[in-house]
């Protein structure tokens, strides 16, 4: 992309500062801390990957850039507000099963981090969301055509990235890039008659979230030359924690912390959760909670700048309503069940972080 020197150098410079000043965080997030591994050897591995996090970060610094002012502006403006980077971070610990850190490993985490910045541009147009990672969407600091548009430009990028390493990883891609837009579709159409809401709303997780992350874990495995046994039950970890981690964000909707959003935002914007499909088949025998679920409704589709006491009051109450303790409870069995799948990898500190990752990923708060 960018051949000037000085400016390869500069964007290194931005992306170890960046990751230097989330290590806490990552530390948190993906178990590498010091109090985690304490052993040379341990230590170097948390060190391959954090240098892995690096360069990832790096080449999306440089890979957002397409010599327009706006779509700089733009690709780069959800990138810049911060993330996770869970799943390139999953991608680089699977690919420590095999030759490590790769260049292709490399260059596949980075297009599959733009798929994901790419689909979140396209999902808060589809769900008029305010809010994305504590700044204004990009629809609403521009417009619902810039925002497809922009995320149109990163599943451009993320493609291009793809072709160069492989017809089998491109394909995976594709079909990756399939189910989520399945997964999309289906939640935008909703369950049909005849569907059972909660195993519908699940199978949406699956495609939407646990789909990306799954092939994140893969593509460590496959593009590290790791032992072809990994494959599978990799991908399925990735499946079931990606599942998992979007059930503790249906419970962190509800949080009064530091989210970067209001409690309730995700019910207030019609959008469905776990919780709340709970809390609607329980309302079939249950008169408070069909009254608990009415209140509920009087906030959906509403200004989230407009206060509603009665609303907040309602999320606080949900917040800690049984049915939310269901959703933590099923959080967690299905994060175990991802645990499990590892069962056929070495022990050992990938083994070690993967078991962390997982569980870190339905204890977080934020």
């Amino acid at each position: 992309m960018n051949a000037n020197p000085d400016s390869a150098l500069s964007a290194a410079g931005v992306a170890k500062a960046r990751v230097k000043s989330q290590r806490a965080g990552l530390a948190a997030h993906l178990g590498l801390g010091e109090s985690i591994f304490t052993s040379p050897a341990e230590r170097r591995f948390a060190e391959r990957v954090e240098e892995g996090l690096i360069a990832v970060e790096t080449g999306l610094f440089e890979q957002l850039q397409f010599s327009d002012a706006l779509a700089d502006t733009t690709a780069r403006y959800l990138f810049e507000a911060g993330g996770k980077r869970v799943r390139p971070a999953l991608a680089l610990l699977t690919a420590q099963l095999g030759d490590g850190s790769t260049d292709g490993v490399i260059a596949a985490a980075q297009a599959i981090e733009m798929t994901h910045l790419a689909s979140l541009y396209h999902d808060d147009v589809m769900d008029e969301a305010e809010l994305r990672r504590g700044v204004p969407s990009a629809h609403v600091t521009w417009s619902n055509s810039v925002a497809i548009l922009t995320g149109d430009l990163l599943f451009a990028r993320a493609a291009r990235l793809i072709a160069g390493l492989g017809e089998i990883v491109a394909t995976l891609q594709s079909d990756t890039f399939e189910r989520l837009c399945l997964g999309q579709l289906h939640e935008t159409i909703g369950p049909q008659p005849g569907d059972d809401p909660i195993e519908h709303y699940l199978q949406v997780l699956g495609d939407k979230t646990g789909s990306l992350i799954a092939a994140a874990a893969h593509l460590g495995v496959l593009l590290s030359n790791a032992p072809v046994e990994f494959e599978v039950p990799v991908k399925e970890y990735g499946e079931k924690i990606g599942i998992a981690f979007q059930l503790a964000d249906d419970v962190i909707d509800l949080s009064d912390g530091d989210t970067g959003k209001n409690p309730g935002t995700d019910i207030r914007a019609g959008v469905s959760t776990l919780p709340l499909l709970y809390l609607k088949r329980e309302a079939e025998t249950d008169p408070d909670a069909a009254t608990l679920l009415e209140r509920l409704a009087r906030g959906a589709d509403t200004d989230p700048e407009t206060p509603l006491p009665d609303f907040d009051a309602a999320i606080s109450e949900l917040r800690g309503h049984e049915v939310t303790r269901r959703t933590i409870d099923e959080a967690h069995r299905w994060a175990n069940e991802g645990i499990a799948a590892l069962a056929p990898l070495p022990t050992g500190p990938v083994k070690r972080a993967l078991t962390v990752f997982a569980e870190n990923l339905v204890s977080r708060t934020a």
